[in-house]
């Protein structure tokens, strides 16, 4: 009766945050329908619905944004260079995600009639004061862009170049400023399929390397050239662009290496489980049979903590809301995978990652307050709106301190980036009126729902001491010792994950990553076994927390 008590509380302890998070992340169905209803519909619309033009139809165009090329994460309005604008700029509708990736559409005066060529088209004639100047050749210098839509096209251009002098020892530079833009647009039948953008850079007007007033002509061209590829493969060739054959190839070498280390590891501990529990559980059932007084003070390792195994943590009403919030963005993971799989994301849709982000947030409130509630109830909880408040703000407040923080440095320095007033209406408007009673609903369930707390062996009165441990058995030691694995699963798919967030490559290998992620979850699970039995074996039985971290 004993042994089996002390061998339950061994084998329920190293699998009870796995059933826990197994047993409250189920979603019902309608949950995930209900995902990919809200995901169609943050679907951005351009302004021509179907896309479709009759000869002599002007297509839409918008300015986006320009900034330095080698940190695409500080962009400013097209407008804040002195380009020549309309008599009235028209800014285009912006959805939320939009707003979040710091686009800021504004009309030009290019005119694009569909199958109509211009040949050196003026867009305007301008002098540029010293002003203007120093802003273009500040602009150059630092490798500044331009990101400009053709029908929803994205279309990319440098504001001018930067040569070396040879010719003169007085100037270092030569800066020149893109004048003219040659516009080649490839339609099929109604649709536009394709643009290509070249600069033509004219030394005799263009030239900014004096201070002092420039008369300047911007000019364009568009030729238009039928092809045969259909409109729905028109973003693929944007696609291809990302994926490069030796990726592909070291995407797949690293997912071979990480199913090796993860076949290694299982079977390594699943020998050493086999052999030790064997060994201790034979060998406490053979003392038991020859000498039944046993000295119980011969028990060491995990038999000796049996009866601390199972209590509860301490600030378990943190640790709680820790577990929801923990669920809640597992789920958000899971859900934003498998809308990536299902081709939600293409190349260059303006906003609509962010939109489903944000939106698949807010519907999966629900997730953290059944989560986080009714594991509080099962510690015998007894304030569960405290816990709820705890679970809602525990993720959410310091975005909200990091976000406002970043916010006002982008209002500061001018940047899109910040966020305007409409963006933050509409996030306040989603966490008031969906995230919240969605939480809150959650939490409701979840206290309903509730049940007791079944623990293989019964918990002491009084707890054990736990013994002085050595350094290297520390949190933070442990914390280093328990990434190392985890890390070298995922560490290939982190360099084009922050080459994608801090740079101009876009991710769209989601099947890769779906798989990279399951193996993560697996090495992280088995990892976390491993240390949680090692702590047990030292007679170290507060484990709860040692397992978060």
């Amino acid at each position: 009766m004993f042994e089996s008590t002390n061998t339950g509380s061994l084998m329920a302890t190293s699998s009870l945050a796995t059933n826990s998070i197994i047993r409250l992340v189920g979603l019902p169905k309608m949950l995930f329908t209900a995902l990919l209803l809200v995901c169609l519909g943050s679907q951005v619309v351009s302004d021509a619905s179907n896309h479709r033009f009759d000869k002599g139809d002007l297509v839409p165009f918008y300015a986006d944004k320009v900034g330095p090329f080698h940190s695409p994460q500080e962009t400013y309005a097209y407008y804040d260079l002195p380009y020549c604008p309309p008599d009235s700029v028209i800014e285009g509708k912006l959805s939320l995600g939009e707003m979040l990736d710091g686009d800021r559409l504004v009309s030009t005066l290019y005119k694009f009639e569909f199958l109509v060529d211009k040949d050196y088209e003026v867009l305007c004639n301008k002098t540029l004061s010293k002003a203007d100047v120093y802003k273009f050749r500040n602009a150059i210098e630092k490798d500044y862009y331009m990101k400009l839509y053709f029908d929803d096209l994205p279309v990319w251009a440098f504001i001018g170049r930067m040569q070396k002098n040879y010719t003169s020892e007085d100037i270092d530079s030569v800066f020149t400023l893109s004048t003219h833009f040659e516009f080649e647009v490839l339609y099929n039948k109604d649709r536009v399929i394709e643009v290509i953008l070249r600069m033509i850079y004219d030394s005799s007007g263009s030239m900014l390397t004096e201070d002092k007033e420039v008369d300047v002509s911007f000019t364009y061209s568009v030729r238009w050239k039928m092809t045969t590829r259909p409109f729905e493969k028109r973003m693929e060739r944007y696609a291809g662009h990302l994926i490069l054959p030796h990726h592909l190839s070291v995407h797949h070498q690293s997912i071979t290496f990480s199913s090796v280390v993860l076949v290694v590891l299982v079977v390594i501990l699943l020998m050493f489980y086999v052999l030790v529990l064997r060994k201790d559980i034979s060998k406490y059932s053979h003392d038991v049979e020859k000498t039944p007084i046993a000295d119980n003070n011969e028990e060491t390792g995990w038999k000796n903590i049996h009866g601390d195994v199972f209590r509860f943590p301490k600030h378990k009403s943190l640790f709680s809301a820790a577990l929801g919030s923990g669920t809640h963005l597992l789920v958000l993971i899971v859900a934003i995978l498998v809308l990536g799989l299902l081709g939600f994301f293409p190349p260059y849709a303006r906003g609509v990652f962010w939109n489903a982000l944000v939106i698949v947030y807010a519907v999966t409130s629900v997730v953290s307050g059944y989560a986080s509630v009714s594991f509080y109830y099962k510690l015998e909880g007894t304030n569960w709106m405290k816990n709820l408040l705890l679970t809602g703000g525990l993720f959410l407040v310091p975005l909200f301190l990091t976000f406002g923080f970043l916010n006002s440095v982008a209002v500061f320095y001018g940047t899109t980036t910040a966020l305007p007033l409409g963006g933050i209406f509409i996030l306040s408007v989603l966490w008031v009126f969906l995230a919240t009673p969605l939480l809150l609903l959650g939490g409701v369930i979840g206290k309903n729902r509730a049940s007791d707390f079944q623990a293989p062996c019964r918990t002491t009165k009084c707890p054990k001491e736990v013994p002085r441990l050595r350094w290297y058995r520390g949190i933070l030691p442990q914390m280093a010792l328990a990434g190392i694995l985890p890390f070298s699963v995922i560490y290939i798919q982190l360099y084009y994950i922050f080459a994608s967030v801090w740079g101009h490559r876009i991710y769209t290998l989601y099947g890769i990553l779906c798989v990279v992620f399951i193996l993560l979850l697996i090495m992280t699970s088995l990892v976390s076994v491993a240390l949680t039995y090692f702590q047990l074996a030292v007679e170290d039985h507060e484990w709860w927390w040692r397992c978060v971290f």
